[in-house]
């Protein structure tokens, strides 16, 4: 919005004042000041002074027409975390709400997580909770985030898609939550633009090239409508635009075709006065033209969780164009426009909102910070959560239940109650019994089967797309492997006691047990015996601690002859771990077999996480891996690639590329030479065709780091009748 103006303390205080007539623009000025002189001497990337940037961020929030308080604390955002000022100061000078704001999109620079990946997820739930207690957090991370990713291209490579990605994963799907549009489609494209810089630029220049025959196209198709809304009597706006560069790019993927065999990238919007004309226009559009089967959607009737309204048809317009029209009314359209935003409210003499109670998926974000302790798993299921798309399901009593798309039976069940789901082994839809593995569909009527003797499994968390249904089994399995490992704890403890004629017991009489799990860094026993179960913890550490030297030495004169015979397989197991051991540090554990897991092939380069598997050491995943989030939290461990792996271009790594490409004549030659110019050999290639003229190829490359497989995926979204290219992760 703001990028029409340049961002100055006039044009900010002019902004406020054309809606905020009572504002306090001396405060403003003086928070204005108070950031200058913070940030005074600080340069951007760009090489800029720093002050434009929460110029940028405060302007933006002024043009979404928030209270005085977030539009400093867009100015003030930065001041705590980058300069020597404190959360005391801004509260002395600007008060203690505008000092909740600031802190709320404060990082957590100044505490250590045992990984950087813990330590994105921990500021994230930071974010979220302060996000519950006040939205306006969320609205000023989000100005901050677009102001930053407008000056991206400043950073380095490696940078820019860390940013970017980030920004896809998790804000652009917020904005999307909150019914901020604009922001959202702004972010996707940015996003895009960093991460496929190449697809980028090639459909930007192919919409250009048909700017002129879209326009043409909308002022025929927007004449009809509109000429047909007066036939019957209709007040309205008709509106035509092509969709913005991401949502085709996912059109494209979704679908599997080029640029050019894409029918619908136009959407045109009907703004009526009322809901009864929405209803009514819907009607004189179909009588215009053919509706398409199945994609008509009354959001009216049924709103999404961001409370955005209209109704959705698509209709075959002239020349055999599939055309999408939105019909809302005005309120709906400042709705869909601003989302969150447009509920604040300039009322006698001050501002107040009602947007936090008609989000419910805020709320929501309290109940699992509650349930779910590791931070990871938490950033996981809100993930899941800001992507999902609605179905509207019924119980058997007629209650509406709210469903991710794609959505089934478990999903249903749990959200009915956590015994249910629990319990669940199938369902009746529409009085007809289905699978786990069926997918409900809006309007569907579902009734859950249960037996008492039913139980969670891994293989759930396949079939279920809502955040409550994955973090509810991952809960249960996690209990059910932690008693495992509190069990098989509690098994080997007695039994090395018993090689040193000691007891539990013996231990907790003398004090000693307790002194052994503080001395581990836990609460209780069960603590321990999980620890030891888990591997985290040796017995032979253990035993140090409690037994004295010279009875350790006796003990191991004794049993000189077992201990070489130890000795022998220890160095045996040494000599098969060389080259993960190499490239990987695993902080506090030294001599341990390290493999890596094949669901997600790491490669230098990547963010990584560890956990202890017991017996086969440490299993190294992606941080991203959908296998680690599953995994218990107790078994994490940090690990990092060593820094010489990078420059070792000696050891290759396998990992999958699948492109999906139009059948064209010597198109996978071309393939291979891209993927050969980039100094890669092929391992091996598979290759399939479709019916509609589509090539899949499947190639297994060795590459040295990720930087390498990048630079692969960027040499083949180059080439010619070339879809979509992506790195395969089981």
């Amino acid at each position: 919005m703001s990028r029409n103006k340049t961002a100055t303390l006039k044009t900010i205080t002019d902004t406020v004042l054309s809606y905020y007539p009572d504002a306090k623009i001396d405060l403003l000025t003086k928070a204005y000041h108070f950031a200058d002189e913070a940030h005074r001497g600080q340069l951007r990337s760009s090489g800029d002074p720093y002050m434009i940037h929460p110029t940028e961020v405060a302007l933006q929030l002024a043009e979404l027409k928030l209270d005085l308080a977030s539009i400093i604390t867009g100015l003030l955002h930065d001041t705590v975390e980058d300069t020597g000022v404190t959360r005391e100061q801004i509260e002395k000078d600007f008060g203690a709400d505008v000092a909740d704001l600031v802190d709320g999109v404060t990082k957590l620079s100044k505490i250590t997580f045992r990984t950087s990946e813990e330590k994105q997820a921990e500021n994230f739930r930071k974010m979220i909770l302060a996000m519950a207690k006040d939205i306006r957090v969320i609205l000023v991370k989000l100005a901050d985030r677009l102001n930053n990713m407008r000056t991206l291209e400043h950073l380095p490579q490696h940078k820019r898609q860390a940013i970017a990605q980030e920004t896809l994963d998790i804000y652009a799907p917020i904005a999307n939550r909150l019914g901020i549009s604009w922001i959202k489609i702004e972010l996707e494209d940015l996003c895009l633009r960093h991460l496929h810089p190449d697809v980028y630029y090639k459909l930007a220049q192919k919409v250009a090239m048909k700017k002129a025959e879209r326009e043409r196209y909308i002022e025929e198709v927007g004449g009809i409508l509109n000429e047909k809304l007066k036939e019957y009597e209709l007040h309205g706006s008709v509106m035509g635009r092509a969709k913005h560069l991401y949502s085709i790019f996912k059109k494209m993927e979704r679908r599997n075709v080029d640029f050019d065999q894409l029918y619908d990238i136009l959407a045109f919007r009907i703004v009526v006065d009322n809901i009864t004309e929405c209803y009514k226009a819907l009607g004189v559009i179909h009588a215009t033209y053919k509706p398409v089967p199945g994609r008509f959607k009354d959001y009216i009737a049924m709103p999404k969780a961001n409370n955005y309204q209209s109704l959705h048809t698509t209709v075959i317009g002239p020349y055999g164009e599939r055309v999408e029209i939105q019909i809302r009314t005005q309120e709906m359209q400042q709705v869909a426009e601003s989302g969150i935003a447009a509920h604040w409210r300039y009322k006698e003499g001050r501002f107040s909102s009602s947007a936090k109670d008609n989000v419910e998926w805020v709320q929501r974000l309290l109940e699992w910070h509650k349930e779910l302790k590791d931070p990871n798993e938490f950033l996981d299921t809100v993930k899941i959560d800001l992507f999902a798309e609605d179905v509207f399901v019924f119980t058997p009593r007629g209650e509406v239940k709210q469903l991710p798309h794609g959505a089934g039976p478990l999903d249903f069940a749990y959200a009915v109650h956590t015994d249910v789901g629990h319990k669940c082994v199938g369902a009746k839809v529409n009085g007809k019994i289905v699978p786990l593995k069926h997918r409900l569909q809006s309007g569907d009527t579902i009734e859950v089967v249960t037996s008492p003797s039913q139980t969670p499994s891994k293989d759930w968390l396949k079939l279920v797309k809502s955040s409550r249904a994955k973090a509810k089994i991952r809960a249960f399995i996690k209990e059910q492997e932690r008693n495992r490992a509190a069990d098989l704890g509690e098994e080997m403890f007695e039994k090395g006691l018993r090689q040193y004629e000691r007891t539990v017991k013996s231990l907790e009489k003398s004090g000693e047990m307790q002194k052994l799990i503080q001395r581990f860094s836990l609460q209780t026993s069960r603590d321990l015996y999980v620890a030891l179960g888990y591997g985290r913890i040796s017995m032979e550490a253990i035993i140090t601690e409690i037994v004295p030297k010279e009875d350790l030495e006796k003990k191991q004169a004794e049993g000189r002859a077992e201990d070489e015979s130890f000795m022998k397989r220890v160095f045996k197991a040494a000599q098969r771990r060389s080259e993960a051991r190499n490239a990987i540090t695993v902080a506090n554990l030294d001599d341990i077999l390290i493999r890596f897991a094949r669901c997600c092939t790491p490669l230098p380069g990547d963010s990584i996480v560890g956990f202890i598997t017991r017996g086969r050491g440490v299993t190294v995943h992606t941080a991203a891996c959908s296998k680690a989030i599953d995994n218990d939290a107790e078994r994490r461990v940090e690990v990092r690639w060593n820094a010489a792996i990078s420059e070792n271009k000696a050891v290759k790594r396998h990992v999958q590329i699948r492109v999906l490409s139009q059948d064209e004549p010597g198109l996978l030659a071309e393939m291979s030479t891209a993927i050969s110019s980039c100094g890669v050999n092929i391992a091996s290639a598979q290759i399939r065709t479709t019916k509609d003229k589509k090539a899949w190829a499947l190639f297994d490359v060795e590459v040295n780091d990720i930087s390498q497989l990048q630079k692969v995926q960027s040499a083949l979204e180059k080439k010619r009748g070339v879809i979509s290219v992506e790195r395969v992760r089981s």
